[in-house]
């Protein structure tokens, strides 16, 4: 046996690749379908415009806690690593057995098949081929992953730009509606009412549309600089999506109105048609397409991190916390993934997954949050070269926000949210019975 040490990831993403990575993994296809979901449930413009305002400042009490978290432990794995130091293994398995294993390569398969339907939709090629690109798209990210993270870093980097594009786009054309048209665009629906509760209902997709800043930490440990460049990149790539999100939601109003963003199924592409015909169905769809694209790789390459720390630690199969000493890329936790997306593409069966795993990928939020509290208590003199402003109010009003969203989901979809507690439960027995026989 080898008594060479193992070999590390090296910090080679600066703050451009970093706030790549927030601004990659936050915008997927939600902004681009959500939003007509959003104006079903509230009554005016400005009732929308203000639900997204408020869910970027909630979402960014979050970002800011895991800000302070990653500059705490810059390390690969991000909240498995957080759970596991402050809660022990069992609850940073069940995050893995959750997230890493059936969330993350379920979101890869689902955004791929997204980003497969879109690729059709712009250069005309029949349904049959959906399966096929997205399975196709799923092995080009992981092969280039492969290769190291500089290498995905530039692929990430290119589909980020290119996804800014589409929505820059998209606003500008917005905006040129919009004149001498604000009033109408925010004015209140009489047509269709909709009851108080219903706002706080619509706060719901916009979150989830939120989600996915978390994928930075997962890469911790190849940030160069990562007390500083962590905290900068979630804040600068968060402030982004929410100017984005905003702006996309006004062109929108713009476009369509009110009524009818609600009552469009594809709101982005039904603004470009009004605007430029066909062709501009067309360029918002290949715009769709890279951005779909773009999350699919960074969720590959933070889900492959997690699965290589818990390779590494025993709480998964050893061979896939191998690092490649020449690329310093997990290989086979890179493969891994891929393969189990792959198989969930073809089976057509990750939207079912998805909706299962909803409460858990909650939950693992709230309870990340809540490392935070025990970090701050353990390590009181430890010095950190950031911390979460308006402590404890912003970590508690991010578990609060969480824990109202599983009570919401929960009373939305009571069996699917029973199906996530569940799989987590199941996650227990397969944890002790994982550490009797390779532990």
């Amino acid at each position: 046996m080898s008594n060479e040490p193992s070999p590390s990831y090296l910090r080679r993403l600066g703050t451009w690749d970093a706030t790549a990575i927030v601004i990659g993994g936050v915008i997927g296809a939600g902004i681009f379908r959500s939003a007509a979901t959003v104006a079903e449930r509230t009554s005016s413009g400005w009732q929308l415009l203000l639900l997204w305002a408020v869910g970027g400042l909630l979402t960014l009490a979050g970002v800011l806690c895991y800000a302070e978290l990653g500059a705490r432990r810059p390390q690969a794995g991000g909240v498995y690593i957080y759970l596991r130091e402050a809660f022990g293994q069992l609850p940073a398995f069940l995050f893995g057995w959750t997230m890493a294993l059936i969330n993350y390569p379920g979101s890869v398969a689902a955004v791929a098949t997204t980003f497969a339907d879109y690729f059709c939709a712009a250069t005309g090629l029949p349904l049959p081929w959906v399966k096929p690109i997205a399975v196709g798209a799923i092995a080009f990210i992981v092969g280039v992953n492969l290769f190291g993270i500089r290498a995905g870093a530039r692929m990430q980097n290119l589909f980020t730009l290119l996804k800014l594009t589409a929505i820059v786009v998209l606003i500008v054309a917005g905006l040129v509606l919009v004149r001498g048209q604000l009033g109408m665009a925010l004015a209140t629906d009489t047509a269709h009412p909709v009851p108080a509760w219903s706002f706080l209902g619509a706060l719901l997709p916009v979150l989830f549309t939120y989600g996915g800043f978390h994928y930075l930490n997962d890469l911790a440990g190849e940030v160069r600089e990562p007390q500083r460049t962590l905290p900068r990149a979630l804040g600068l790539g968060l402030a982004v999506v929410v100017i984005c999100y905003v702006l996309v939601n006004l062109a929108y109003l713009a476009g369509l109105g009110h009524a009818g963003l609600a009552a469009s199924h594809a709101p982005a592409a039904d603004l470009m048609r009004r605007l430029f015909g066909e062709h501009g169905a067309t360029l918002i769809a290949v715009g769709i397409a890279c951005s779909t694209f773009g999350y699919c790789s960074i969720a590959i390459a933070g889900g492959a991190r997690v699965l290589q720390t818990m390779g590494a630690d025993g709480m998964f199969f050893r061979v896939a916390g191998h690092i490649e000493p020449r690329t310093r890329a997990p290989q086979v936790a890179l493969a891994v993934l891929g393969a189990w997306a792959v198989v969930l593409t073809l089976s057509g069966s990750f939207g079912q997954l998805l909706d299962y795993t909803t409460v858990g990928e909650w939950l693992s939020h709230a309870f990340g949050i809540a490392t935070l509290f025990w970090y701050r208590r353990r390590f009181a003199d430890e010095p950190s070269p950031y911390r979460v402003p308006f402590y404890p109010l912003l970590p508690l009003l991010f578990v609060g926000t969480v824990f109202g969203v599983i009570i919401a989901t929960t009373i939305h979809a009571p069996g699917d949210a029973g199906m996530s507690l569940l799989l987590i439960a199941v996650g227990v027995p397969v944890y002790y019975l994982w550490r009797r026989v390779h532990v």
